[in-house]
Formats: structure tokens, C-alpha cells, sequence
């Protein structure tokens, strides 16, 4: 499948850098960045949530895991995560639970963690579990800008 089009179409209208990586098949993070011979801290992971009947998505490092209560302090407001059938419908284009760390395209807001935001370069999941996009920390914060940052998620 490669590149979801969706994410692939956006990339391109935003004129976004990145370098496309190919990888065994992996349907967790940590086996994606193992299998990419990557740091999970620098793999950005996209966990989808619902928040006053609308999603959102949550970017931070693969070796992470959220830490909701943080993230509900942060936004004020109640905040649980979306289900299976709901995330397949928000990511009609994308592989099951390869979600893309990057929502805008997809109609959603976004909320980065610093500890993402920190690192030099980049890697994410392309929409299906054998490709990933490498991003500069430049084209990362581009794709980021707009979103507020803050800490919502701790090291495994």
C-alpha cells in the first residue's frame, strides 16, 4: 500500500520533505522501530481520542505510553480514547492501526508532546505497517506549528 493517499496528497500541498523507508511487516511501534533499526523515542506514534463528541489526535515517541490523566489536565476537558471502529473510519485509507502521525488531512487537531518535538529528526507510519516517512526536524515542526505542545506522555 505505501503512502496513504490521503497523507500522501497533503504532504505534497504543504511541500513537506521526507524520505520514504521500507520495513518488514510490524503491527506495534516498538517492532516497527526495532525492525527500522530506529529509536523509538524519534518513531512519533498517533493515538486517536475523542474529546466533546470530535477526535483528535495525540502525537508522541513510540517508546512512550500516555498518560491520559496528564493530557486531561492539559486540555481541561474529559478526553478518553477512540475505539478500533471509529479510528478504521476516521483512517478509511489507512492499514488497521497505522495511523499516521499527522492529522490535519484527516480533519483532526492535533496535541504534540515536547518529548517528540525534541528530537532531531522524525519517523512515522505511512498508513500501512511496512512503510515509514523519515522527516527532518524542520518539515516536523512545519507539519506541527499550529498545534499546542505539551507533556502528556512518559518513557516505557
Amino acid at each position: 500500500m505505501s503512502i496513504a493517499p490521503t497523507l500522501q496528497k497533503y504532504l505534497a500541498a504543504e511541500n513537506i520533505q521526507y524520505e520514504e523507508i521500507r520495513h518488514e511487516l510490524s503491527m506495534t511501534s516498538a517492532r516497527t522501530a526495532e525492525a527500522s533499526h530506529i529509536s523509538g523515542d524519534r518513531l512519533a506514534k498517533g493515538i486517536v481520542l475523542r474529546r466533546d463528541g470530535e477526535y483528535m489526535l495525540a502525537v508522541m515517541p513510540a517508546s512512550h505510553h500516555l498518560r491520559l490523566s496528564e493530557l486531561r489536565t492539559q486540555l481541561g476537558d474529559d478526553v478518553d480514547m477512540a475505539n478500533e471502529a471509529e479510528i478504521n473510519q476516521l483512517f478509511r485509507d489507512c492499514a488497521h492501526g497505522a495511523v499516521p502521525a499527522v492529522g490535519k488531512c484527516y480533519g483532526l487537531d492535533i496535541i504534540v508532546d515536547y518529548s517528540i518535538e525534541a528530537q532531531p529528526e522524525i519517523y512515522m507510519e505511512a498508513g500501512d505497517h511496512e512503510t515509514l516517512l523519515h522527516l527532518s526536524h524542520a518539515q516536523f515542526a512545519r507539519l506541527t506549528a499550529n498545534a499546542p505542545h505539551g507533556h502528556f506522555s512518559a518513557h516505557d
